[in-house]
């Protein structure tokens, strides 16, 4: 048996994992505040958006909603990733516990791994930051909001698609699992939790291009017109 594989629970078993400890609060304890946080941030965004701009569309405010989502967690929540990665196996606080749950998924967050580290850093420093512009020039209705939630947006999209082929990959063809054989871990965790940042994205990069596009044929239809007169 490989050192190490009865010191932690993560995928493979030999993984060196320094100093883990077990996660001193149970597990739907911390789901329960994880969605109560989530839930008290959205309703908090959703009645200043309300407040501050009452005309704006549903639609757009959902959308602010999720931008304001996005940017919260990765500018926090994986923030403390990228400055903690060190000590994620023995961390007792409440963002390091949740790492600890999400990792018996994805054992790359306990170990460091470059590819996850450098993509987590860039969405950290980036693409977190990018989220709340968005979300601001929604809200303001600036003419830039499209061409900013095409770049966000992409950005998930290639994040969430290298993410996954790189674990995968390693998985079938190095057998090198990083997720427990349960399927509750590898269905919920892995795959649902991160495909939401693939479906979204998708909808919104969608609505900007058919957005962009339709005012641009406007624009040249209008020149066409103005030529012929």
């Amino acid at each position: 048996m490989p050192a190490g594989s009865e010191s932690h629970p993560y995928y493979p078993l030999g993984a060196n994992i320094v100093g883990y400890s077990p996660n001193q609060s149970p597990v739907l304890e911390l789901l329960a505040l994880a969605s109560g946080g989530c839930t008290v941030l959205l309703g908090l965004t959703f009645a200043v958006a309300s407040y501050v701009r009452p005309a704006l569309r549903m639609a757009d405010r959902i959308a602010i909603l999720w931008f304001v989502l996005s940017g919260t967690l990765h500018c926090f929540f994986e923030g403390y990733f990228m400055l903690n990665h060190k000590h994620m196996a023995s961390a007792q606080d409440f963002f390091g516990q949740l790492w600890k749950e999400y990792a018996l998924s994805d054992s790359r967050y306990m170990t460091s791994d470059t590819l996850v580290l450098c993509m987590e850093t860039i969405t950290v420093l980036l693409w977190g930051p990018l989220c709340f512009v968005v979300a601001y020039l929604t809200a303001t209705r600036h003419s830039l909001r499209h061409p900013f939630q095409i770049v966000v947006c992409m950005s998930h999209l290639y994040g969430d698609t290298l993410y996954y082929a790189t674990s995968l990959f390693d998985h079938y063809v190095h057998d090198r699992p990083y997720s427990r054989p349960e399927g509750y871990y590898f269905w919920v965790y892995y795959f649902l939790m991160n495909f939401i940042w693939i479906v979204i994205p998708f909808h919104y990069l969608y609505q900007s291009m058919t957005i962009l596009s339709t005012a641009m044929k406007r624009q040249h239809e209008s020149g066409d017109r103005q030529k012929a007169e």
